[in-house]
């Protein structure tokens, strides 16, 4: 066995599975198949949260940063930055549970997704709201916040034994 042979037969696979129904489309000759892209399958509403929820902490990030810096005082800053920080991380765990619905489904790895969308508003959403109103109230909010996140990392972690 050469050393090129396995290269040959991924290039193969790859031809048959992906690029030929294609180019194949791009002739005219099949119209009724579709190309073979489950390992591109995603849920597209965690898809959809995750992007949203991604898109949400940049604009929030970037308002803190420009908008915010003078305004706050450091406590209260460090607060919204560590919202902005945690939804962030969420946000990108949210997309890859997307990623993971696509090629394989369970109920753990759904409930992992739900719970960081919760974790999100629970968490991120009391300190935004006790870092720009300075209303204290809502701090008891945001550990049961981060008991969702943790909740929903357990659940992955289950999902993956």
């Amino acid at each position: 066995m050469t050393v090129a042979q396995p290269f040959r037969a991924a290039c193969r696979s790859f031809n048959v599975t992906v690029a030929q129904p294609f180019r194949a489309a791009r002739r005219g000759r099949v119209r009724d198949r579709k190309p073979r892209l489950e390992w591109f399958a995603v849920d597209k509403t965690f898809l959809l949260i995750g992007a949203v929820a991604a898109f949400l902490a940049v604009a929030f990030g970037a308002f803190g940063t420009h908008g915010l810096r003078g305004r706050l005082s450091p406590e209260m800053m460090a607060a919204f930055e560590s919202a902005v920080r945690y939804q962030m991380y969420h946000a990108l765990a949210i997309l890859a549970v997307g990623l993971m619905l696509g090629r394989m489904d369970g109920w753990l790895i759904r409930t992992a997704g739900w719970c960081f969308v919760a974790g999100i508003v629970l968490f991120s959403g009391s300190l935004y709201v006790l870092a720009l109103s300075g209303v204290t109230i809502l701090g008891a909010i945001t550990p049961i916040g981060g008991l969702v996140f943790l909740a929903g990392w357990a659940c992955l972690a289950f999902a993956g034994v």
